[in-house]
């Protein structure tokens, strides 16, 4: 069921004010990309302003983003002195005066029809927030920056989450998910449930999301809505990024209500338990089969998706790099949430402490 149109005093159909809030910290290389797409916008420009909240960064992001503001009026620069992502968000949401917000990274950049897309969608009463199609590239040109980015938007790496694996088929349609990249809200979503969730140095989208959802709101993926992410393109950087997203898949359950994340984010944690059960009892028994057993259809599996992901892009090259890439990816993730699960131990040992505290 479509809502009503806004209409001016001639009947006119009014585009409503949309605020891009933009959380960022030392992005220098990617914040100018991320705001000449959404200031290219096919969206009247009237009606569209740009609110980037900067963590104090030292790389010369700042400086970029005023020159920014003094070239174009609709870019403002708020500090954020803690530093975190849901601060920077909430302080950004409270300064937006748009009756439709819409949530970037530093390292996204968005299609010119994106936010026009948005606002059409959330005319509809049944859409309380749409996120487009990612469109994962990497950071570099380094031996591991493709494989990366192909582990990154394959069902084996990254599960069920569609707005990761559904761009670029031309044949998926929109269907309501649990999370989206690049959320597009109305504000009253945020009048009704309040900000994100300050402990969560991560997870903090996925915990907002889960609220919204147990509040009977839906989430659609638009895949007509594309958005681009660069991701760390470094074997190095592309493991410490797993290693925290598992660390922050378990940390939520400290300082939030219930389970927040889906089973594909415990997933790695289950494989990480498994093999170090299977391991324990190959000891006990002094035999290697229970590590066979566990290791076995993963390797098999792994082996089978990176060929599958490899010849599926048209790059055979790259097939015996994948299953290292999907490895890492999952072991990284999976260590993480067991460090997260000793973490969420201490915190809850020590209710006076927050989970960011736990965190410091």
């Amino acid at each position: 069921m479509a809502r009503a149109a806004r209409l001016d005093l001639r009947g006119r159909a009014v585009s409503p004010l949309v605020s891009v809030v933009i959380p960022c910290r030392n992005e220098v290389s990617f914040i100018g990309r991320c705001l000449d797409s959404v200031l290219a916008s096919e969206y009247p420009g009237e009606m569209l302003e740009v609110i980037v909240a900067d963590g104090m960064s030292r790389d010369g992001t700042r400086e970029c983003v005023a020159g920014y503001a003094a070239r174009d009026p609709r870019v403002r620069l708020i500090d954020n002195p803690v530093g975190v992502t849901p601060v920077a968000l909430n302080r950004a949401i409270e300064e937006a005066r748009g009756m439709v917000i819409v949530r970037l990274d530093a390292r996204a950049a968005i299609a010119p029809d994106y936010i026009a897309r948005a606002v059409e969608s959330l005319e509809s009463d049944d859409v309380d927030c749409v996120g487009g199609a990612m469109r994962t590239l990497t950071e570099g040109t380094g031996q591991f920056a493709e494989v990366i980015r192909i582990a990154l938007t394959h069902p084996f790496g990254v599960g069920n989450s569609h707005f990761r694996t559904g761009s670029g088929s031309c044949s998926d349609q929109p269907r309501w998910v649990d999370a989206v990249y690049g959320a597009c809200w109305r504000r009253e979503v945020f009048d009704r449930l309040g900000g994100f969730n300050e402990h969560l140095e991560r997870s903090q989208d996925i915990e907002f999301s889960t609220r919204l959802r147990r509040a009977g709101g839906k989430i659609l993926v638009s895949p007509e809505m594309q958005i681009t992410y660069y991701a760390r393109g470094t074997f190095l950087g592309f493991w410490r990024r797993n290693w925290g997203n598992g660390v922050w898949a378990v940390l939520p359950l400290a300082c939030s209500s219930g389970i927040v994340v889906r089973w594909r984010h415990l997933a790695p944690l289950a494989l990480i338990s498994g093999l170090m059960g299977a391991i324990a009892a190959g000891v006990w028994l002094e035999s290697r089969w229970p590590t066979a057993v566990v290791a076995g259809p993963y390797l098999a599996a792994n082996i089978a998706a990176s060929v599958h992901a490899a010849f599926k892009e048209g790059k055979a090259s790259v097939a015996c790099l994948m299953p290292v890439v999907f490895a890492s990816l999952h072991l990284a993730y999976g260590f993480g949430s067991a460090w997260g699960c000793v973490r969420l131990a201490a915190a809850l040992a020590r209710p006076a402490r927050t989970a960011s505290g736990v965190a410091s």
